[in-house]
Parts: C-alpha cells; structure tokens; sequence
C-alpha cells in the first residue's frame, strides 16, 4: 500500500513538472496534472495540499544541488576543485534535467511568486561558489578586482548555454553535450580567473 501511495505521488511530481515546465505554473490546472499522472484530481490535496505544494515538493525531490553538492565536501576544502564541482554539476543538470531548469529560468525571469522558492534553492548553490571564489583569491589561485563582479561572471558564464535557443542559428552544433560544455566552461572561467596549473 505504501509503495502504491509513493508511486502514485511521483506519478503525479513527474507529470507536473513536465506540465510547468511546457506550458507554466499559472497555466496548468490541478485537472490536467492528475490526467498527465493518471490520478484522481483529489489526490494532489491528499498527498500535497495544493498546486503550490505540488511545486515545492518538485525542488524537494529532483533539485541536485543539496545532495550532489554535499557528497564534494572534500573538492570545497580547495577552491578550484570546489568552484569546478558547481560549475560542473549547474552544467550538467541544467542540460539533463531540461524541464526543472526550464522551470527555474521561468520563474526567475519573470519574477513570480515563486521566484522565492526557487531562490531558496539556488542560492546556496551560488553562495558556495562565491565562497570559493572568495577563498581562491585569499589563497592566490583566483585573481580578479571584483568579487561581486567575478560571482555573476561565473553565474554568467554558468548559465550561457540556457540561451541557445536564441543564438541556435549562430552555433554550430544544434545540441550541446552536458560533459563537453562543462569543461569548455570550466577552462573558461578558470582561464578568466587566472587560476595556475588548476587542480580541477
């Protein structure tokens, strides 16, 4: 029984976040998730109290950063290894996972109400790169004048790859890979940030 009522709510989790994710939060209706999960409407309040809660509870089972992030404990005690892990893991996610990432640029762009738990997210994600960056210039790896101007260069470059779909016609692979844009934006912004010899 148990086992039926998990799988009914991840049924319901998946079928939500593709929905978000293809057509917004605003414009997807509790009835058309539980049509997308096969479930009775009345399950998403049983199981979650309501669309919102739906949405949170998104983050709560598929958002990488908490659990990926926190098996590297050991790459933070260096900054550059530490900085290449975020940079890595944003990367990868965010070209695997396209729904959820679809989701937090949505919801950031237009500043939703939602854009709150988002950022409650993705906000120790990027401040932990921010402490990197900061420990790397104590140490002398990074070299930059800015911290604030070097945290959302990283975030920048980070992230460039989410507008492709604006510049599609100036590239020239129509798909990126997840690994191969990783390290060509890890040697970036490693490059930028004048680390030496970098141990990532």
């Amino acid at each position: 029984m148990a086992q039926t009522e998990t799988d009914m709510k991840m049924r319901i989790l998946y079928a939500a976040k593709k929905l978000f994710a293809r057509q917004g939060f605003e414009g997807t209706s509790v009835r058309q998730i539980c049509e997308e999960a096969g479930a009775n409407v009345a399950l998403v309040s049983y199981y979650f109290g309501g669309k919102e809660k739906v949405f949170h509870a998104i983050f709560e089972h598929f958002f990488p950063g908490r659990q990926q992030l926190s098996g590297g404990e050991a790459a933070f005690a260096h900054p550059v290894r530490g900085l290449s892990l975020i940079v890595r893991e944003i990367i990868r996610f965010s070209l695997t996972d396209l729904e959820l990432s679809t989701i937090i640029q949505q919801e950031m762009v237009l500043n939703t109400p939602r854009a709150e738990v988002v950022n409650s997210f993705t906000s120790p994600v990027w401040s932990m790169a921010r402490s990197m960056l900061e420990q790397g210039r104590k140490e002398g790896w990074f070299h930059y004048e800015s911290l604030d101007q070097a945290l959302l260069f990283v975030m920048g470059a980070t992230l460039a790859h989410k507008q492709i779909g604006c510049s599609r016609e100036l590239l020239s692979l129509p798909n990126l890979l997840a690994d191969e844009t990783a390290e060509h934006t890890l040697h970036f912004i490693l490059k930028a940030l004048g680390a030496p010899g970098s141990p990532a």
